[in-house]
């Protein structure tokens, strides 16, 4: 499976530390041209272990926000993955969207996506909350999510797959209901929620530092969690990761992938990936990203293993952990550490 990013935004999310630099519509061509050219010449130079991780046929581009760039764009990616023998058929092609591009772009840009082979999209709605977008800092409000929506589906997209933030202080019970309950009747195929975090680095750990902003408390949080799981359930979707609902045959076959631990490569600037024992990553520099990483030890894989099982609906087998190694605490299994 083959991951790229894209490492551009036209605005920084409040809550966001992914790496990305600022590009306006129609000003920053030379740049993006400068970024394609490094894709094409790194998909070249990593042809042999991209061509090792095609047992997922997945291709997912992410961000950043990918859909500040042309549909062009989109196709030299493609087609520098042909070049090196890949076959674009992917089973699952995803890119993520912000509904203002989706929007201002309109059913052409969205229709030249679906002719290339993306059939799954993923967008960032967050909330439907017109104050809380504001102040995440996104640039668009709850009637432009519903209308690219409504553009999507028109154009033919078939799996959508939207994103909530929960865990905001001062987001009320009512107001996260509103927001899934609106998600709801679009009928997507996918939900992913996020509890909001402070990552180093974001406007937000500086809010926090500067008394700006107080963390809402574990006990809010967890009552918009299990309110997420509930409802959801409810709905029809499989909880079938953490942080992530599907409709039955809907699972995302990408980011399953990861957890289960399988082979990918990362192409762009803050990219990573993970080939048999070794996982490497880019630097985040746009001009001529380079790349660095670290062998795992047999300890280090069995431990990611575990980690990446107990996120999911299946867990992990417990064969793979001595009956020593476990625990019971107020009814939950941990292990030790």
């Amino acid at each position: 499976m083959i991951y790229v990013h894209v490492p551009f935004c036209r605005s920084f999310c409040t809550y966001c530390d992914f790496y990305s630099e600022l590009a306006c519509r129609g000003k920053d061509e030379e740049l993006i041209d400068r970024y394609l050219c490094g894709i094409e010449s790194e998909t070249v130079s990593r042809k042999d272990s991209i061509l090792l991780t095609l047992e997922t046929n997945t291709l997912y581009i992410g961000g950043g926000t990918p859909s500040v760039l042309p549909s062009s764009a989109f196709r030299r990616i493609v087609d520098a993955l042909a070049g090196i023998g890949v076959d674009t058929g992917f089973g699952e092609f995803t890119v993520e969207v912000n509904p203002e591009d989706i929007v201002g772009r309109g059913e052409s840009y969205v229709r030249e996506l679906t002719e290339m082979g993306v059939n799954r999209i993923s967008m960032g709605v967050q909330s439907f909350d017109d104050g809380i977008l504001k102040w995440m800092n996104r640039r668009h409000d709850a009637r432009c999510a519903a209308e690219a929506f409504r553009i999507l589906r028109k154009c033919g997209v078939r799996n959508i797959s939207l994103d909530i933030i929960f865990g905001v202080e001062g987001m009320t019970g009512e107001t996260l209901r509103d927001t899934v309950e609106e998600m709801l009747s679009w009928g997507p195929e996918h939900l992913s929620a996020y509890q909001l975090s402070v990552e180093d680095g974001s406007s937000l750990a500086e809010m926090v530092e500067t008394g700006r902003y107080v963390e809402a408390d574990e006990e809010q949080c967890r009552r918009q969690y299990d309110f997420l799981c509930e409802r959801l359930r409810r709905a029809g979707f499989e909880h079938y990761e953490i942080s992530n609902w599907a409709r039955p045959g809907a699972r995302a076959a990408h980011n399953s992938a990861y957890w289960l631990r399988k082979q990918y490569v990362g192409l762009g600037p803050g990219a990573h990936s993970l080939i048999g024992r070794r996982r490497s990553w880019n630097s985040c520099v746009l001009q001529g990203w380079t790349s660095e990483g670290e062998d795992l030890s047999d300890a280090q894989i069995q431990e990611e293993r575990k980690m990446l099982g107990l996120r999911t609906a299946e867990g992990v087998d417990g064969m793979a952990i001595p009956e020593d190694k476990w625990f019971v605490s107020d009814g939950i299994i941990a292990e030790l550490i």
